[in-house]
């Protein structure tokens, strides 16, 4: 049992982790052992709630893909169990993410004072403006 919360627990039998061998520089090491980690979780099949799930789904998240099924690498460390723990940290982090309710905006209007002073600003910089302006003479008299 993997424990993401207080609320939310998720069985062992849902997470699938497989090793992989890790890309980038390591020498020898990085060609000859699989120490990163492919985390897959298929978020409808899961014992979570149905809310959870539809909140989920509903991220934007390019780790989810169009069957449902979250797809986590991990490969920053050079142990497998290091890589495997920071995926399921992962794991947890996105659901817990999902959960949280956002607050809703509430829509506001600037008061009309802050609207007048706005104006009023506006006003004082076009005077300056036009000051710095070339004068036009009149016709010439003499």
């Amino acid at each position: 049992m993997v424990a993401t919360s207080q609320v939310i627990d998720i069985p062992e039998e849902e997470i699938e982790i497989t090793a992989i061998r890790a890309q980038g520089a390591g020498g020898q090491n990085v060609n000859k052992v699989a120490t990163a980690v492919h985390l897959r979780f298929d978020i409808r099949a899961s014992s979570l709630s149905s809310e959870c799930k539809a909140r989920l789904l509903a991220t934007r998240d390019r780790r989810i893909t169009k069957d449902g099924i979250l797809i986590i690498k991990a490969q920053q460390f050079r142990s497998l169990e290091k890589n495997r723990a920071a995926a399921l940290d992962r794991l947890h982090s996105l659901i817990c993410s999902a959960m949280v309710t956002r607050k809703k905006r509430k829509a506001t209007r600037p008061s009309r004072g802050a609207q007048q002073r706005r104006l009023d600003s506006k006003t004082r910089r076009g005077r300056l403006k036009e000051l710095r302006s070339r004068i036009d003479r009149g016709p010439a008299t003499d």
